[in-house]
C-alpha cells in the first residue's frame, strides 16, 4: 500500500505550559500512522485542557484530494481527544489565497459536532471558481484580505467578493480592522508598577507583562498623547522603561520583553512611595503644559508593609492611583486607590486582557461629584440574609462603597452609616464612626454577612431608634435619608416602620432586586415614589445615577429643625426664630438635655435656641 504524501495539514497546541520557542510542529504522515492513531483513540484519549486549532491548507497546489486527506486526518486526531468546554476546545482554519476560519475554539462542545463541522469543509479553491468564474482563475484572483487589513494579530474573514470582516484579539475587539484604540484624550504621563515578588509569582509577573503590551499595542499611534513607562518592584523600585523614554512601539514592546523577575518580598507601600518620588523622573514637566500622571499597580500579592500612608501621600501629590489584581488583593487596592472605581479585579489571564478597554477609561475619568456641598446624614441598610447570599451581598458593599465616593465624606458636611441584617440586626459603623471617605470605604468591605432570615422592618426600626438620633451622631438641621438594599423578602413587615421614619424627617429609597418587584416593596414606595427596581445584583451599578440623584433631592429639601427631634431623655422639641429649643424633664438639664440636673438646680431646664448649624456637643453624647 502506497504511503501518505505529506499532508498538507498543520495542527497548533497551545498550551499554558508550552514553550512559546516551539509554536509549530511538522508531521509526516503515512497510512500506518493514521492506523495507530486510530487504534491509541480506542484505548485512551487526552483529558487536558488544551486547545487545539488545525490549519489546513486549501489552496489549488494541493488538490481536492489531499485536501480530503488532511480533513481526514484531522477528524482521526479527533477521536484521540477528550473534547469539550473544560478539556480539549478544537478550532479549523483553512488557508488559501486568503485564510477563511471555519470554527472557532468556542464553537462546539462535543466530539460529534467537532467532527461534523470538520467532515463539512469545502475545498477552498473550488468554491471560489464557481462563485466568480468571470473574474476567478484558479488562485489568481485577488481577495479582499489579500492586503492584510487586520492589524494587531486579527484574522481577516472574506465576505463575498469585495467584503470581509476582522476576527480580532480581546484588547482590540469591536474595533475596526483591529487598528490601535484611540489614544486617550488627556495628555497623560502613564507608569506600569509591576510587582515582581515571590509572592506574585514567575507566572503572575509574565501576566503582567503581556497586559502592559496589549495595552501599549491598543492605545498608542503616531498621534498618540500619552507617554508610558514601566517599574518593577520587591523589595526596591527599578524603573526599568523611564516615561517617554520611548516614542516608537517596536522598540517600547522589545524593551518590556527584557524586564527580568526579581523575587523576594512584596513592599508595595515603599514602592508606591518611591513612584511618587522618582518615578517619572526627567519626563515631569511643570505649570500648564505638565500632563496628567498615573500609576498604574499590578500586584497579585498583598502587601507585606503599610500602603496606606504612602497612597495617601502620593494622591496628596496629585497622582492618580490605578489598581490591576485579583480578587485577593481587591481591598487592599481600593485602600491604595482611594476609590473602588479606580480597581480593576480579574480572575483568569483571559480575564486580564478583556480589562485593556476599561482600563484606558478609567485614565482620564474623573466622576461626576455627588451633593459635594450639602450637608448630609446618609444611612445604608443592607439585605444580609440568607436569600441574598454571600456573593450577591459583596456585590452590595461594593456598589455602596462606589455611592459613597460621590461624597465629601466628613463631620461637617456628609456623614455615613451602615447597617446590615439578616438573622440579626447589626451596625457596622454609626454615623460618627468615621470622618473620612477612606475609613468608610474600609468599614464597607469590612461589613459581616449574616444569613438567616431577614426583617427589613426590624432592621428599620432599629436605625429609628438607635441610629438616626442625635446620641448617635445624628445632626440637628442636616437632612437625612436611608437607602435599603434588598431582595424582597422579609420586607413585609417595613410599611409601618418606613412611614415612622419619614414622619419623623427622615426620608427612605428602597432598592429591591429581583425580576419581580415583590407587593410588600411597592407598598414601600411612599409619596414621592421613592422606589428603585434593579433586575439583578449585577446591574446595581448601571442605576448609581438614579440613586445619586434621588439623594441629592432629598438633600435639597427643606428640614424641620425638630424632626428627628435634638433633644434627649425625652425633652421637647420647640421651633422658635429659625431655630430651636428643648424644654427638658425633671433631672435633666444643657442645650440637648444631655447633662443630669445637680442638686439644688430648677426641676426643668430650658435650653437656649439652638443655632441649625451647630451640632450636638461631644461632651452630650452618652459614655464619651
Amino acid at each position: 500500500m502506497p504511503s501518505f504524501p505529506l499532508l498538507e495539514a498543520i495542527f497548533i497546541f497551545l498550551l499554558s505550559g508550552a514553550r512559546p520557542s516551539h509554536p509549530l510542529q511538522e508531521v509526516h504522515v503515512s497510512r500506518e500512522t493514521v492506523g495507530k492513531i486510530s487504534a491509541a483513540s480506542k484505548m485512551i484519549r487526552c483529558s487536558a485542557a488544551v486547545d487545539v486549532l488545525f490549519l489546513i491548507d486549501g489552496s489549488y497546489s494541493v488538490g481536492k484530494g489531499s485536501f480530503e486527506r488532511s480533513k481526514h486526518f484531522a477528524v482521526t486526531v479527533c477521536d484521540a481527544l477528550d473534547i469539550g468546554p473544560e478539556r480539549v476546545r478544537v478550532g479549523a482554519l483553512q488557508f488559501g489565497s486568503v485564510p477563511r476560519l471555519e470554527f472557532r475554539l468556542d464553537s462546539f462542545s462535543s466530539p460529534r459536532e467537532v467532527k461534523a463541522n470538520m467532515k463539512s469543509m469545502v475545498f477552498n479553491w473550488k468554491r471560489v471558481v464557481l462563485t466568480h468564474p468571470a473574474t476567478c482563475y484558479r488562485t489568481t484572483c485577488p481577495g479582499a484580505c489579500d492586503s492584510q487589513p487586520c492589524q494587531n494579530g486579527g484574522t481577516c474573514v472574506p465576505e463575498g467578493l469585495d467584503g470581509y470582516h476582522c476576527l480580532c484579539p480581546p484588547a482590540f475587539g469591536g474595533e475596526a480592522n483591529c487598528a490601535p484604540k484611540l489614544s486617550p484624550e488627556c495628555r497623560i504621563d502613564v507608569l506600569f508598577l509591576l510587582a515582581s515578588s515571590a509572592g506574585t509569582t514567575l507566572e503572575g509577573f509574565l501576566r503582567a507583562k503581556a497586559f502592559v503590551k496589549r495595552f501599549v499595542q491598543a492605545s498608542l499611534g503616531e498621534d498618540s498623547r500619552a507617554r508610558v513607562g514601566v517599574a518593577r518592584y520587591s523589595g526596591e523600585l527599578m524603573v526599568a522603561v523611564p516615561v517617554g523614554e520611548y516614542q516608537d512601539v517596536p522598540d517600547l514592546l522589545r524593551s518590556l520583553d527584557g524586564i527580568p523577575f526579581g523575587g523576594g518580598a512584596t513592599l508595595t507601600g515603599g514602592a508606591l512611595r518611591q513612584a511618587a518620588e522618582r518615578g517619572f523622573g526627567s519626563a515631569a514637566r511643570t505649570g500648564q503644559d505638565r500632563p496628567r500622571r498615573v500609576v498604574v499597580l499590578l500586584t497579585e500579592s498583598p502587601s507585606q508593609d503599610d500602603v496606606a500612608g504612602p497612597a495617601r501621600r502620593a494622591r496628596a501629590g496629585e497622582l492618580l492611583l490605578l489598581g490591576v489584581g485579583t480578587e485577593a488583593v481587591r481591598a487592599e487596592l481600593e485602600e491604595i486607590t482611594g476609590s473602588p472605581e479606580r480597581v480593576l479585579v480579574y480572575t483568569g489571564p483571559h480575564d486580564l486582557f478583556r480589562q485593556t478597554r476599561e482600563l484606558q477609561g478609567k485614565l482620564c475619568s474623573r466622576p461626576p461629584p455627588g451633593c459635594q456641598a450639602r450637608s448630609l446624614d446618609l444611612v445604608f441598610a443592607l439585605d444580609a440574609s440568607a436569600s441574598v447570599g454571600p456573593e450577591n451581598f459583596a456585590r452590595m458593599q461594593s456598589f455602596v462603597r462606589s455611592c459613597a465616593l460621590r461624597f465629601d465624606v466628613n463631620p461637617d458636611v456628609t456623614q455615613v452609616g451602615l447597617v446590615v441584617y439578616g438573622g440579626q440586626v447589626r451596625v457596622a459603623f454609626g454615623l460618627d464612626t468615621h470622618a473620612t471617605r477612606a475609613a468608610v470605604l474600609r468599614a464597607v468591605s469590612q461589613a459581616p454577612y449574616l444569613g438567616g432570615v431577614g426583617s427589613a422592618g426590624t432592621a428599620l426600626l432599629h436605625i429609628h431608634d438607635r441610629v438616626m438620633t442625635v446620641q448617635r451622631g445624628a445632626r440637628p438641621g442636616v437632612p437625612k435619608a436611608v437607602v435599603v438594599l434588598t431582595g424582597g423578602l422579609g420586607a413585609e413587615d417595613a410599611a409601618v416602620p418606613v412611614r415612622k421614619l419619614r414622619n419623623n424627617g427622615v426620608s427612605v429609597l428602597v432598592v429591591g432586586v429581583g425580576p419581580v418587584l415583590r407587593e410588600a416593596l411597592r407598598r414601600l414606595a411612599g409619596p414621592r415614589d421613592s422606589l428603585l427596581h434593579v433586575a439583578t445584583y449585577a446591574d446595581l451599578r448601571r442605576h448609581q445615577e438614579a440613586l445619586i440623584q434621588w439623594i441629592c433631592g432629598e438633600a435639597k429639601r427643606p428640614v424641620n429643625l425638630c424632626k428627628p427631634s435634638p433633644c434627649m431623655h425625652e425633652g421637647t422639641c420647640i421651633l422658635q426664630n429659625g431655630s430651636y429649643r428643648c424644654e427638658c424633664q425633671d433631672g435633666w438639664q444643657g442645650p440637648h438635655c444631655g447633662r443630669r440636673s445637680l442638686r439644688g438646680d430648677a426641676p426643668k431646664a430650658r435650653g437656649s435656641p439652638r443655632d441649625p448649624s451647630q451640632q450636638l456637643p461631644r461632651s452630650e453624647h452618652p459614655g464619651r
